[in-house]
């Protein structure tokens, strides 16, 4: 049974396949949370589950035919296992809702973002034969019904969601559309759940938003802005680093740039999305800043916080876009010195403005990807090669790939390898970093 109704029939088994994002990380979490209540435990496979759940992501290319893909293996799976559910959650189920069911009779119900509170009611549903949909923008908020993640924490790193949805509205994003507009969780939720992980051993949390520097929660009878927020959460003891991601930069305040310099739990790691180097194309998305705009704001950032380390997101071949626009993003790039940045090919999302726009030939957008990222991989090497001979505050989070080795984060979000017990595990430990590689550093503990 899927319902929940354990019956003495022995446990019921929960597989969850994320696919995007960090917020889909902290969703899929917080939809174990909510169906933990009825008797679910964590399958790592979906052979072993009852109920397998896919969290999907609209961002990336053909993201809707990869569910689709999966939907047809999981479809063998769940003939040789009569009674198992199959379920579509996050931006893709939003986006599509019952059209799903339609294309695919394997699965048994939809869930947009909004609604994952509504997932036992929804399973009581299909227990009773039904194919439930619940893909609107619900008046209710599901921070208010999804209960705490009581399960212990495999590491001690956490994202803790605090804003949801984005007004911005550019051309080439679906998230408005998928994730509704901007929301913000009140202060008093937000730091009852920071207090909650940090006593289940947590010992840094990145704070998630679609457009996250946008957050205004309220706070008694008063709003507090994102900076507001760090600052509250930097109190609590036991927490020892605050991170936050995605950012705008039109979003990106006087205080919350002072908090960088003032907060010392707020890691010196800042990804700020421009998308593009020219000022043509930035109007074309809708951006609403332009290149300049954007260096004279990494100046003020790099005034208050001289050590910071920058990531950011590029769209080439972005419609209209000519080889004099992508030269200016490449002239972007080298004014910045990026330590990590993610670039893509442009890919039309339905219902988007840009989607019906002239497209840029594939073989130049290729042609242009191959280049940024050729820029940007050197930039990162140049960043990682700076680091050697440094002595860095690494969080230890898990053991490392090799016998004896753990692996954790520099204060730069670097992953970090060095030899180590894995008592260490939840630990701060000062590291000597001796060599740099182009995805991770290895290192020494510094006696």
């Amino acid at each position: 049974m899927a319902d929940g109704s354990t019956g003495g029939a022995g446990r019921l088994r929960l597989h969850v396949k994320t696919y995007g994002c960090q917020m889909n990380v902290y969703d899929s979490e917080r939809m174990a949370a909510a169906l933990a209540p009825l008797g679910y435990e964590s399958a790592d496979a979906a052979d072993d589950a009852d109920v397998v759940l896919l969290n999907t992501c609209h961002i990336r290319e053909k993201a809707a035919e990869k569910v689709y893909s999966e939907i047809g293996r999981l479809k063998a799976l769940k003939a040789a296992r009569p009674g198992m559910v199959i379920g579509v959650a996050g931006c893709v189920a939003q986006a599509e809702g019952a059209e799903m069911l339609d294309r695919a009779p394997a699965i048994d119900l939809v869930v947009g973002p909004q609604a994952y509170h509504r997932l036992p009611a929804m399973l009581a549903r299909v227990a009773r034969g039904e194919r439930p949909v619940e893909a609107d923008f619900p008046a209710e908020d599901k921070f208010d019904h999804l209960p705490e993640d009581a399960r212990p924490r495999r590491a001690p790193a956490a994202f803790l969601t605090v804003q949801e949805g984005c007004d911005k509205f550019c051309a080439f994003c679906v998230v408005p559309y998928t994730r509704g507009a901007e929301v913000s969780r009140p202060v008093a939720r937000i730091l009852a759940e920071a207090e909650a992980l940090v006593a289940r051993g947590v010992r840094e949390i990145t704070l998630l938003g679609q457009n996250v520097n946008a957050y205004h929660g309220a706070d008694g009878g008063r709003e507090l802005g994102l900076a507001g927020l760090v600052r509250r959460l930097a109190a609590i003891d036991g927490l020892e680093r605050i991170r936050y991601t995605t950012s705008h930069p039109n979003d990106m305040r006087d205080d919350l740039i002072a908090a960088h310099a003032e907060v010392a739990k707020l890691m010196p790691y800042l990804h700020l999305p421009v998308q593009a180097g020219s000022d043509r194309v930035l109007r074309a998305m809708n951006r609403k800043h332009t290149a300049e705009d954007y260096l004279r704001l990494v100046e003020r950032i790099r005034a208050a916080r001289p050590d910071i380390a920058l990531s950011g997101d590029f769209i080439v071949g972005f419609p209209g876009e000519t080889e004099a626009d992508f030269q200016a993003t490449l002239d972007l790039v080298g004014a910045v010195g990026y330590a990590h940045a993610y670039s893509f090919k442009y890919s039309p999302r339905p219902g988007t403005p840009a989607a019906a726009r002239a497209q840029v030939p594939e073989a130049e957008k290729a042609d242009r990807l191959a280049r940024l990222q050729a820029r940007l991989a050197a930039s990162q090497a140049a960043f990682q090669a700076a680091t050697v001979g440094r002595v860095l505050p690494v969080l230890v989070e898990k053991p490392g790939r090799m016998p004896g080795q753990v692996a954790g984060r520099s204060p730069y979000l670097q992953a970090v390898h060095f030899a180590g017990e894995p008592a260490l595990i939840g630990s701060i430990v000062p590291v000597r970093i001796v060599e740099a590689g182009n995805n991770s550093l290895a290192g020494e503990v510094a006696l």
